[in-house]
């Protein structure tokens, strides 16, 4: 979108980022001010449906009262203490997490890149000390088009060459297969292979859903072979697809579970890495760690937050409206649209490669009101909260008809 065309309140903050901070992000041109549940309003006043949920870490909405009520509480309180002495919500948000979840033991970070570092650490060292591999020689299957995370261990296995361009050397101890592909990861396998990371829909990767009966199939295989299934949930999980867990729609416990984002409810970075004992108890004082990771701020918040998905049903929600809503999508019949493809209310609608990018699209649901976010160039993603009503998603397919119409 030309800036010429843009407000000068918008614009004077736009500049304003460009002059003073690095050019990583590519943004729709809108500047948001304030925010209720699955609305936002930009600095001119103009308010916007939120169809993206900060990369569905707002499955709660914005500004859920409760959250927002915990967070105050606790600021009142006490924010911070490191993992130096104890507080006194660390210990029922663990116990919280891992009662919802069927497991033993949590291990808080902050943000989904550190959760999926502890995993990896994790499931290294427990290959050494309890699966027998030789120190050093533990390997773990990635999935092409992955996205988990930006650290430069996380990068080394992208299969995206933006993702690793200018910053390696690169981590060694990874092995790439297809997504979706049972028979590639099976013959991934060897001696040395500790574990398997997955993402039960690829939401970065343009809302990839795998073939059905793929994740129960591979679990098998782990179980089989004494692998670690980790199921990196960040983004699907916390009731996004139409289930607590994505993994839960082909009845699969990974060995280790991976949860972030929604885990804070938009008010605060909150994740984990989550296993029973077997994973979890290789770890001893000093192995690993973090300042912030289980604050009293973070556990008071995630406990608030996780509360709200249980009591709420966001999960059930989910479900129902995005079966509904991705039906409508398809009874578009667009000509610009390949393909609708999701679970529960992360939706990917995928545009034809000659009609161009979806980031035309994205702009011209911006100017009607809505924010969507293009990925992987030709997939628009549908993500709102999970609070929202069938009544603003009618209202909301009046303008994406339009658009896609176009």
């Amino acid at each position: 979108m030309p800036t010429s065309t843009l407000p000068p309140k918008t614009l004077a903050f736009l500049e304003e980022v460009d002059r003073f901070g690095a050019h990583n992000y590519k943004p729709l041109p809108v500047v948001v001010e304030r925010a209720e549940g699955v609305w936002v309003w930009d600095v001119e006043g103009r308010r916007y449906l939120d169809m993206l949920s900060a990369y569905s870490a707002l499955n709660q909405g914005h500004r859920h009262p409760a959250i927002v009520q915990a967070a105050k509480e606790q600021l009142d309180r006490v924010t911070l203490t490191s993992r130096a002495f104890h507080n006194d919500q660390m210990g029922p948000f663990l116990k919280e997490v891992a009662e919802a979840t069927g497991f033993a033991k949590v291990l808080p970070m902050n943000t989904g890149a550190e959760a999926v570092e502890t995993a990896i650490k994790m499931v290294r060292k427990w290959a050494y000390q309890v699966k027998g591999i030789p120190e050093g020689k533990a390997e773990i299957v990635v999935c092409e088009n992955n996205f988990h995370g930006r650290t430069t261990t996380i990068v080394s296995f992208s299969s995206e060459p933006q993702y690793r361009n200018g910053f390696g050397p690169f981590t060694p101890g990874f092995r790439m297969v297809p997504y979706g592909d049972v028979e590639a990861f099976r013959a991934a396998i060897t001696p040395h292979t500790a574990g398997f990371l997955v993402e039960p829909i690829q939401g970065e990767g343009g809302v990839v859903v795998p073939p059905a009966g793929y994740l129960a199939r591979t679990r098998e295989i782990c179980a089989e072979r004494g692998i670690a299934f980790m199921a990196d949930e960040i983004q699907t999980g916390l009731g996004r697809t139409g289930r607590l867990f994505c993994c839960d729609w082909e009845g699969v416990r990974p060995d280790v579970l991976i949860v972030g984002k929604a885990l804070g409810g938009g008010i605060y970075p909150v994740s984990a890495a989550i296993a029973d004992d077997e994973f979890m108890g290789v770890f001893r004082p000093g192995d690993h760690g973090s300042t912030f990771g289980g604050n009293p701020l973070a556990a008071a918040v995630g406990r608030a937050s996780l509360r709200v998905i249980l009591e709420e049903r966001l999960a059930e929600r989910a479900a129902e409206l995005g079966a509904w809503f991705m039906e409508e999508l398809r009874a578009l019949d667009s000509p610009h649209v390949e393909e609708v493809r999701g679970k529960g209310l992360l939706i990917g609608v995928v545009i034809k490669a000659s009609s161009g990018p979806a980031r035309p699209f994205c702009e011209a649901l911006m100017e009607r009101g809505i924010l969507a976010k293009e990925t992987h160039e030709q997939v628009i993603r549908f993500a709102p909260p999970l609070v929202i009503t069938r009544e603003v998603l009618e209202e909301a397919l009046l303008a994406i008809r339009e658009v896609l119409a176009a």
